[in-house]
Protein backbone atom coordinates (compact mmCIF):
# COMPACT_ATOMS: atom_id res chain seq x y z
CA UNK A 1 0.00 0.00 0.00
CA UNK A 2 1.33 3.13 -0.93
CA UNK A 3 0.74 6.99 -1.05
CA UNK A 4 1.87 9.74 -2.82
CA UNK A 5 1.17 12.23 -0.35
CA UNK A 6 -0.19 13.21 3.39
CA UNK A 7 -3.51 13.15 4.55
CA UNK A 8 -6.04 10.65 5.86
CA UNK A 9 -6.40 7.01 5.15
CA UNK A 10 -8.21 7.88 1.48
CA UNK A 11 -4.49 8.45 0.35
CA UNK A 12 -3.53 4.77 0.27
CA UNK A 13 -3.41 3.25 -2.86
CA UNK A 14 -2.54 -0.41 -4.11
CA UNK A 15 0.51 -0.66 -6.34
CA UNK A 16 3.20 -3.00 -7.94
CA UNK A 17 6.37 -2.03 -7.30
CA UNK A 18 9.51 -3.69 -7.34
CA UNK A 19 10.65 -5.17 -4.39
CA UNK A 20 12.92 -2.98 -2.17
CA UNK A 21 16.59 -3.17 -2.58
CA UNK A 22 19.08 -4.76 0.32
CA UNK A 23 21.74 -3.26 1.45
CA UNK A 24 25.12 -5.19 3.15
CA UNK A 25 23.89 -4.33 6.53
CA UNK A 26 20.07 -5.41 5.62
CA UNK A 27 17.48 -8.37 5.35
CA UNK A 28 14.61 -8.78 3.03
CA UNK A 29 11.42 -10.02 4.79
CA UNK A 30 8.70 -11.82 2.94
CA UNK A 31 6.44 -9.97 5.07
CA UNK A 32 3.52 -11.95 7.15
CA UNK A 33 1.88 -8.91 9.10
CA UNK A 34 2.48 -5.75 9.96
CA UNK A 35 0.49 -3.51 12.36
CA UNK A 36 -0.74 -0.03 13.46
CA UNK A 37 -0.19 2.37 16.00
CA UNK A 38 -0.21 6.19 16.14
CA UNK A 39 3.20 6.50 14.37
CA UNK A 40 1.89 5.43 11.12
CA UNK A 41 -1.37 7.69 11.85
CA UNK A 42 1.35 10.32 11.95
CA UNK A 43 3.65 9.30 9.34
CA UNK A 44 -0.07 8.82 7.02
CA UNK A 45 -1.08 12.80 7.68
CA UNK A 46 2.39 14.27 8.27
CA UNK A 47 0.68 15.89 11.89
CA UNK A 48 2.18 17.16 13.94
CA UNK A 49 3.73 19.27 11.44
CA UNK A 50 7.25 18.29 12.92
CA UNK A 51 7.61 14.74 12.00
CA UNK A 52 7.87 16.02 8.25
CA UNK A 53 11.18 17.28 9.20
CA UNK A 54 12.30 13.15 9.23
CA UNK A 55 9.79 12.27 6.58
CA UNK A 56 9.74 14.75 4.16
CA UNK A 57 8.63 18.45 3.77
CA UNK A 58 5.90 18.78 1.09
CA UNK A 59 5.71 14.55 0.47
CA UNK A 60 6.22 11.38 2.17
CA UNK A 61 10.17 10.34 1.46
CA UNK A 62 9.32 6.50 2.26
CA UNK A 63 6.18 6.18 -0.32
CA UNK A 64 4.90 2.52 1.87
CA UNK A 65 3.64 3.08 5.46
CA UNK A 66 4.07 0.52 8.57
CA UNK A 67 7.06 -0.02 10.70
CA UNK A 68 6.53 -3.45 13.03
CA UNK A 69 6.81 -6.16 11.23
CA UNK A 70 6.83 -9.90 11.03
CA UNK A 71 7.90 -12.75 8.49
CA UNK A 72 10.14 -15.04 7.00
CA UNK A 73 13.82 -13.70 5.82
CA UNK A 74 14.04 -14.02 2.17
CA UNK A 75 17.97 -12.67 1.60
CA UNK A 76 20.66 -11.19 3.75
CA UNK A 77 22.98 -8.47 2.93
CA UNK A 78 26.81 -9.30 3.21
CA UNK A 79 27.40 -8.18 6.46
CA UNK A 80 24.76 -9.91 8.18
CA UNK A 81 25.27 -12.67 10.82
CA UNK A 82 23.00 -12.84 12.91
CA UNK A 83 20.42 -13.88 10.44
CA UNK A 84 19.48 -16.33 7.61
CA UNK A 85 17.12 -17.28 4.91
CA UNK A 86 14.02 -19.22 6.35
CA UNK A 87 14.48 -17.27 9.83
CA UNK A 88 11.55 -16.52 11.28
CA UNK A 89 11.59 -12.65 12.48
CA UNK A 90 9.97 -9.44 14.42
CA UNK A 91 10.80 -5.88 14.63
CA UNK A 92 10.70 -2.79 12.57
CA UNK A 93 11.85 -2.18 8.71
CA UNK A 94 12.80 0.51 7.00
CA UNK A 95 11.31 0.49 4.12
CA UNK A 96 7.60 -0.18 5.10
CA UNK A 97 5.83 -2.77 6.69
CA UNK A 98 2.66 -2.44 4.53
CA UNK A 99 3.84 -4.29 1.74
CA UNK A 100 5.15 -7.70 0.65
CA UNK A 101 8.78 -7.35 0.92
CA UNK A 102 10.77 -4.94 3.48
CA UNK A 103 14.28 -4.65 4.63
CA UNK A 104 15.15 -4.09 8.08
CA UNK A 105 18.36 -3.80 9.54
CA UNK A 106 19.81 -6.96 11.91
CA UNK A 107 19.76 -4.31 14.89
CA UNK A 108 16.29 -4.10 14.79
CA UNK A 109 14.74 -7.61 14.60
CA UNK A 110 14.88 -10.49 16.69
CA UNK A 111 13.90 -14.48 16.32
CA UNK A 112 9.50 -14.17 16.53
CA UNK A 113 8.73 -15.60 19.71
CA UNK A 114 7.10 -19.63 20.22
CA UNK A 115 3.75 -20.25 20.59
CA UNK A 116 2.16 -16.75 18.92
CA UNK A 117 0.96 -15.36 15.84
CA UNK A 118 2.75 -13.58 13.06
CA UNK A 119 0.33 -10.66 13.42
CA UNK A 120 0.93 -10.95 17.34
CA UNK A 121 4.41 -11.09 16.65
CA UNK A 122 4.24 -7.83 14.06
CA UNK A 123 1.42 -6.23 17.39
CA UNK A 124 4.71 -6.34 19.67
CA UNK A 125 7.66 -4.50 18.49
CA UNK A 126 7.30 -0.78 18.95
CA UNK A 127 3.89 -1.03 20.96
CA UNK A 128 5.90 -3.53 23.41
CA UNK A 129 9.14 -2.02 23.51
CA UNK A 130 7.46 1.54 24.41
CA UNK A 131 5.78 -0.33 27.40
CA UNK A 132 8.75 -1.59 28.48
CA UNK A 133 10.95 1.27 28.34
CA UNK A 134 8.39 3.63 30.46
CA UNK A 135 8.27 0.53 32.74
CA UNK A 136 11.81 0.53 33.52
CA UNK A 137 11.85 4.62 33.11
CA UNK A 138 9.07 5.02 36.09
CA UNK A 139 11.26 2.36 37.92
CA UNK A 140 8.27 -0.20 38.95
CA UNK A 141 8.94 -2.68 41.38
CA UNK A 142 6.89 -4.80 43.63
CA UNK A 143 4.48 -3.30 46.09
CA UNK A 144 3.96 -0.44 43.68
CA UNK A 145 0.43 0.83 43.30
CA UNK A 146 0.64 1.80 39.24
CA UNK A 147 -1.91 3.53 37.29
CA UNK A 148 -2.05 3.36 33.72
CA UNK A 149 -3.79 5.53 31.11
CA UNK A 150 -4.69 3.81 27.90
CA UNK A 151 -4.59 0.71 29.47
CA UNK A 152 -6.99 -0.87 26.71
CA UNK A 153 -4.92 0.65 23.88
CA UNK A 154 -1.50 -1.14 21.72
CA UNK A 155 0.99 -0.02 24.59
CA UNK A 156 -1.35 -0.36 27.70
CA UNK A 157 -2.07 -3.91 27.44
CA UNK A 158 1.75 -4.66 27.13
CA UNK A 159 2.17 -1.39 30.00
CA UNK A 160 0.01 -3.64 32.24
CA UNK A 161 1.11 -7.06 32.02
CA UNK A 162 4.52 -6.05 32.20
CA UNK A 163 4.29 -3.92 35.36
CA UNK A 164 2.46 -7.00 37.16
CA UNK A 165 5.23 -9.12 35.80
CA UNK A 166 6.73 -7.01 38.69
CA UNK A 167 4.71 -7.55 41.32
CA UNK A 168 2.73 -3.92 41.25
CA UNK A 169 -0.94 -3.39 41.89
CA UNK A 170 -2.47 -1.96 38.59
CA UNK A 171 -5.19 0.72 38.07
CA UNK A 172 -5.72 0.53 34.68
CA UNK A 173 -8.07 3.31 32.58
CA UNK A 174 -9.92 2.58 29.53
CA UNK A 175 -13.48 2.69 27.94
CA UNK A 176 -16.39 1.21 28.79
CA UNK A 177 -15.53 -1.36 25.95
CA UNK A 178 -12.51 -2.44 27.22
CA UNK A 179 -13.00 -2.57 30.62
CA UNK A 180 -13.01 -6.63 30.51
CA UNK A 181 -9.89 -7.14 27.95
CA UNK A 182 -7.95 -4.65 31.05
CA UNK A 183 -8.76 -6.77 33.88
CA UNK A 184 -8.38 -10.10 31.81
CA UNK A 185 -4.53 -8.53 31.51
CA UNK A 186 -4.52 -8.85 35.02
CA UNK A 187 -5.81 -5.25 36.05
CA UNK A 188 -6.23 -5.24 39.79
CA UNK A 189 -8.70 -2.65 39.16
CA UNK A 190 -10.48 -0.56 36.28
CA UNK A 191 -11.44 3.13 35.89
CA UNK A 192 -13.92 3.52 33.52
CA UNK A 193 -12.85 7.30 32.36
CA UNK A 194 -16.23 8.15 30.35
CA UNK A 195 -17.64 7.59 34.50
CA UNK A 196 -15.21 8.38 36.65
CA UNK A 197 -11.74 10.63 36.50
CA UNK A 198 -8.58 9.59 37.83
CA UNK A 199 -8.13 11.23 40.82
CA UNK A 200 -11.21 10.20 42.51
CA UNK A 201 -9.62 8.37 45.27
CA UNK A 202 -7.37 11.35 46.07
CA UNK A 203 -3.41 11.04 45.85
CA UNK A 204 -2.79 6.75 45.66
CA UNK A 205 -0.40 6.01 42.97
CA UNK A 206 3.43 5.79 43.44
CA UNK A 207 3.66 5.52 39.60
CA UNK A 208 1.87 6.97 36.96
CA UNK A 209 2.24 6.07 32.96
CA UNK A 210 0.37 8.31 31.23
CA UNK A 211 -0.25 6.78 27.74
CA UNK A 212 -2.87 8.49 26.20
CA UNK A 213 -1.22 11.80 26.16
CA UNK A 214 -4.43 13.78 26.78
CA UNK A 215 -4.69 14.62 30.40
CA UNK A 216 -3.28 17.44 31.79
CA UNK A 217 -0.46 17.75 34.81
CA UNK A 218 -2.30 18.81 37.35
CA UNK A 219 -4.53 16.14 36.85
CA UNK A 220 -2.01 13.48 37.11
CA UNK A 221 -0.18 15.03 39.84
CA UNK A 222 -3.52 14.92 41.85
CA UNK A 223 -3.58 11.34 41.36
CA UNK A 224 -0.25 10.55 42.56
CA UNK A 225 1.66 10.34 46.15
CA UNK A 226 3.62 13.14 47.23
CA UNK A 227 7.11 11.14 45.98
CA UNK A 228 5.60 9.22 42.99
CA UNK A 229 6.79 9.22 39.52
CA UNK A 230 4.73 10.32 36.84
CA UNK A 231 5.76 9.02 33.22
CA UNK A 232 4.66 11.01 30.14
CA UNK A 233 4.30 8.84 27.11
CA UNK A 234 3.41 9.08 23.69
CA UNK A 235 1.81 12.90 23.17
CA UNK A 236 -1.52 13.35 22.47
CA UNK A 237 -0.73 13.27 18.53
CA UNK A 238 -4.15 13.72 17.78
CA UNK A 239 -3.54 17.29 19.18
CA UNK A 240 -1.98 20.96 17.89
CA UNK A 241 -0.89 21.18 14.70
CA UNK A 242 3.00 21.86 15.34
CA UNK A 243 4.16 19.56 17.59
CA UNK A 244 0.75 17.83 18.48
CA UNK A 245 0.88 17.16 22.73
CA UNK A 246 4.60 15.79 22.52
CA UNK A 247 5.66 19.06 23.75
CA UNK A 248 4.71 17.88 27.21
CA UNK A 249 7.59 14.87 26.81
CA UNK A 250 10.28 17.96 25.97
CA UNK A 251 9.10 20.27 28.62
CA UNK A 252 9.03 17.46 31.60
CA UNK A 253 12.59 17.83 32.23
CA UNK A 254 12.20 21.81 32.17
CA UNK A 255 9.10 21.52 34.75
CA UNK A 256 10.79 18.54 37.20
CA UNK A 257 13.48 20.21 39.08
CA UNK A 258 10.14 22.24 40.26
CA UNK A 259 8.12 19.15 41.79
CA UNK A 260 8.06 17.07 44.78
CA UNK A 261 7.05 14.41 42.42
CA UNK A 262 9.35 12.72 39.40
CA UNK A 263 8.47 13.93 36.25
CA UNK A 264 9.72 11.86 33.34
CA UNK A 265 9.31 12.10 29.58
CA UNK A 266 9.77 8.65 27.75
CA UNK A 267 11.20 7.92 24.61
CA UNK A 268 12.03 4.03 23.40
CA UNK A 269 13.93 2.63 20.13
CA UNK A 270 13.07 -0.96 19.16
CA UNK A 271 17.06 -2.44 19.78
CA UNK A 272 17.53 -6.25 19.86
CA UNK A 273 18.29 -6.00 23.61
CA UNK A 274 14.47 -4.99 23.94
CA UNK A 275 12.93 -7.55 21.98
CA UNK A 276 14.53 -10.10 23.27
CA UNK A 277 13.52 -9.10 26.65
CA UNK A 278 9.74 -9.51 24.90
CA UNK A 279 10.45 -12.42 24.03
CA UNK A 280 11.11 -13.85 27.36
CA UNK A 281 8.21 -12.75 28.74
CA UNK A 282 6.30 -13.61 25.66
CA UNK A 283 7.44 -17.42 26.00
CA UNK A 284 7.42 -18.05 29.47
CA UNK A 285 3.88 -17.07 29.63
CA UNK A 286 3.90 -13.75 31.47
CA UNK A 287 3.08 -11.31 28.45
CA UNK A 288 1.04 -12.22 25.67
CA UNK A 289 0.34 -9.83 22.65
CA UNK A 290 -3.29 -8.26 22.19
CA UNK A 291 -4.20 -8.10 18.65
CA UNK A 292 -7.92 -6.60 18.74
CA UNK A 293 -8.87 -6.72 14.83
CA UNK A 294 -6.78 -7.98 11.94
CA UNK A 295 -6.91 -6.41 8.54
CA UNK A 296 -5.83 -8.21 5.10
CA UNK A 297 -3.22 -5.58 3.41
CA UNK A 298 -5.95 -4.91 0.86
CA UNK A 299 -7.97 -2.99 3.64
CA UNK A 300 -4.85 -1.09 5.16
CA UNK A 301 -6.96 2.12 4.61
CA UNK A 302 -9.81 0.86 6.91
CA UNK A 303 -7.83 -0.78 9.50
CA UNK A 304 -6.21 3.01 9.88
CA UNK A 305 -10.05 4.16 10.15
CA UNK A 306 -10.23 1.53 12.48
CA UNK A 307 -7.41 2.58 15.05
CA UNK A 308 -8.51 6.75 14.46
CA UNK A 309 -11.87 5.41 16.20
CA UNK A 310 -10.25 3.46 18.71
CA UNK A 311 -12.94 0.78 17.99
CA UNK A 312 -10.44 -2.37 18.66
CA UNK A 313 -8.94 -2.78 22.12
CA UNK A 314 -4.97 -3.87 22.17
CA UNK A 315 -3.38 -4.05 18.80
CA UNK A 316 -4.47 -3.65 15.13
CA UNK A 317 -3.02 -5.67 12.89
CA UNK A 318 -2.53 -6.22 8.93
CA UNK A 319 -2.16 -9.52 7.44
CA UNK A 320 -0.27 -10.12 4.04
CA UNK A 321 -0.86 -13.02 2.02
Amino acid sequence: MTRRTYGEADVLESSIVDPPAVADDEVLIEVRAAAVDPGVWIFMTGRPWAVRLASGIRRPRIPILGLDVAGVISAVGARITRFRAGDEVYGTCRSGSFAEFATARETQLAIKPSGISFAQAAATPVSGVTALTSIRTAGVRPGHHVLITGAGGGVGSFAVQLAKARGATVTGVCSTSKADLVRSLGADAVIDYTAEEIDKDGAVYDVILDLAGSRPLSLLRRAAKPRATIALVGGGHTKGRVMGGFHRQMAAPLIAPFLSQKLKGVTSFVRVPELEELTRHIESGTLTPTVGATYPLAEAAEALRDHTTSRSPGKIAITVP
